[in-house]
């Protein structure tokens, strides 16, 4: 299975032009979309969302990630092995957190290149390729780098910040949840929230902190957007208290 995880939007030619080459040039497998709209431009809150996310994806998978602000630049392509995945991207500190949750990661730097390589849509031209062929079990050259020197190798385990609104309002943070214990209390935009296991655990418009889904610390409100109740988004600080 091939995963995209992309800032693209569901608008635009842009997923549609890369699910197309991956069609081209692995049929029959199967592409799903892991997430279409992470963080624009921002592989730094995309790196901690994604390693939250890729635990879900089944042993094997490839998956073709594309946070990519510094395409046509100097940053390197390159393939990250964790958890028994592949992902395929840019080195700008995108798969910097998966690797650094598997003590066994490995990384290589993508020496191949297609006949046509625009300066702008390396997802597409380089990238989409590369995946195709590895979920296909071809053969791509690559040369071995070490973890450590990947960009985002130094970045903190988790992120004190929102990293993530969703559809309804909620607010994911790069906070693990199993580290905050049922007790402590959240601040954020001066408000000091507690925590609640449910959603239907609060009075309706209340805002809270729970553990969400993919296993991270969210901010809600009970049948309400917590994101227009706080007035915050994406880059808020979060500090957990006592």
């Amino acid at each position: 299975m091939i995963f995209l995880y992309t800032d693209f939007g569901a608008d635009g030619p842009y997923l549609a032009q890369v699910q197309a080459v991956l069609a081209a040039e692995s049929p029959g497998t199967p592409v799903l979309s892991l997430l279409s709209n992470a963080p624009a431009g921002d592989p730094r809150r995309a790196a901690y969302l994604l390693a939250a996310l890729a635990g879900e994806l089944p042993p094997s998978a490839v998956a073709l990630g594309v946070v990519d602000p510094g395409v046509g630049g100097g940053r390197l392509p390159i393939v990250v092995e964790a958890g028994g995945r592949r992902f395929v991207g840019p080195d700008n500190g995108l798969f910097s957190r998966v690797a650094a949750r598997d003590p066994n990661a490995r990384a290589w730097r993508i020496d191949w290149r297609p006949p046509r390589l625009s300066a702008s849509f390396h997802g597409r031209d380089l990238f989409a390729p590369v995946a195709a062929r590895l979920a296909a079990g071809a053969g791509v050259p690559l040369t071995e780098l070490p973890v450590s020197q990947l960009v985002g190798a130094d970045w903190p385990d988790e992120l004190a910040e929102i990293i993530y609104a969703d559809v309804y309002g909620n607010l994911f943070t790069g906070l693990r949840g199993d580290r905050l214990a049922d007790s402590v209390v959240v601040e954020v935009g001066g408000r000091r929230l507690a925590h609640a296991r449910t959603f239907s655990a609060v009075p309706k418009g209340e805002v809270f902190w729970y553990r969400n889904s993919c296993g991270l610390v969210e901010i809600a409100a009970s049948a309400g957007s917590a994101r227009d109740a706080l007035g915050l988004g994406v880059g808020a600080r979060v500090l957990p208290g006592v």
